[in-house]
């Protein structure tokens, strides 16, 4: 019954909905850049996240993203042209990999920034493998390269203002230390391999024709993601929080089941196989009802006097 008014509830009111999500989103995912990298004061002026955060409540996020990715670049300039020029190039390679493989997540690269901030990214690869495409691993590797970004100029901000000099030399090193900082960050490709794979792995596993396929998924890949944490983490020799992982995952695992109920519910006691043909082929379907609460059926007693 819950799940059924929450759902008409939706229905009725969609837009609005969507529309005060996408403005918190955006707020928050702001108030994360100023934080990291809010370098230009004129910039990190509250009143430009909250006209960024209105515009994109009913601009599509795409643009938005186009948006705040200028916002950064315009921060990071007052901070060092080097840096700049580096933010612009990984931030353009970005974007062109992200429009070209997976332009419709484009939530999925507001959220992993912001969720890397709540320290609880393992929520997102459960999202966007029960809800997304295949394709979605993409978006959740910009996400993460964006979040790592933003904190290696947020921890380096001193050494990177002092390393800028107007002369050529001074310059190429500085593109060499921002440059192989970037790169050495053994942390972040790890988080990119962990939360793409889980991503992927997610998507296939609840693909599959098989019973409770999308509780399978999450259970799998749950476990799969901590499993690459844990072992690629000692390879890598990535600073990973054992305790803030496990427990990240389990909320992920719990965000699954939620999604699960209310976008997958179905009555696998009752799945049906039906079996036609044409000119051509055969057909062999397999139907899974999905779980619905009929409403009470009020009865209706007549009483009538004699007269």
């Amino acid at each position: 019954m819950v799940k059924n008014q929450i759902i008409r509830i939706y229905a009725r009111y969609e837009n609005y909905i969507l529309s005060v999500l996408r403005f918190i989103l955006v707020l928050i995912a702001m108030l994360m850049i100023n934080s990291n990298v809010g370098f230009m004061s004129r910039l990190r002026n509250p009143a430009i996240a909250l006209i960024v955060a209105l515009l994109g409540s009913f601009l599509p996020l795409n643009a938005t993203i186009l948006l705040m990715g200028l916002i950064i670049v315009g921060h990071v300039y007052e901070l060092s042209l080097e840096c700049a020029v580096v933010v612009l190039f990984i931030l353009i390679l970005m974007f062109i990999i992200y429009f070209r493989f997976s332009p419709t997540d484009s939530a999925a690269i507001i959220l992993t920034p912001v969720l890397f901030a709540f320290k609880i990214p393992y929520v997102i690869p459960v999202m966007l493998g029960l809800l997304g495409s295949p394709l979605s691993c993409v978006s959740v590797a910009c996400g993460v390269v964006t979040y790592y970004v933003l904190d290696y100029l947020k921890l380096n901000a001193d050494q990177l203002a002092s390393s800028s000099e107007s002369d050529i030399a001074s310059m190429l090193n500085g593109f060499k230390y921002v440059i192989d900082g970037m790169l050495k960050n053994d942390t972040m490709f790890l988080m990119v391999i962990a939360l793409g794979l889980t991503t992927l792995l997610i998507y296939l596993i609840s693909r599959l024709s098989i019973p409770y396929c999308w509780k399978i998924a999450v259970g799998a890949g749950s476990i799969v993601e901590l499993i690459l944490l844990l072992a690629v983490g000692a390879s890598f020799d990535a600073e990973i929080s054992v305790g803030l992982a496990i427990f990240g995952i389990i909320l992920g695992a719990l965000v699954g089941v939620i999604i699960e109920f209310f976008a997958f519910n179905v009555d696998f006691g009752r799945v049906e196989y039906v079996q036609f043909q044409d000119d051509e082929y055969y057909y062999y379907v397999k139907a899974l009802p999905k779980v619905t609460l009929e409403a009470p059926q009020n009865k209706v007693k007549r009483i009538s006097t004699e007269e």
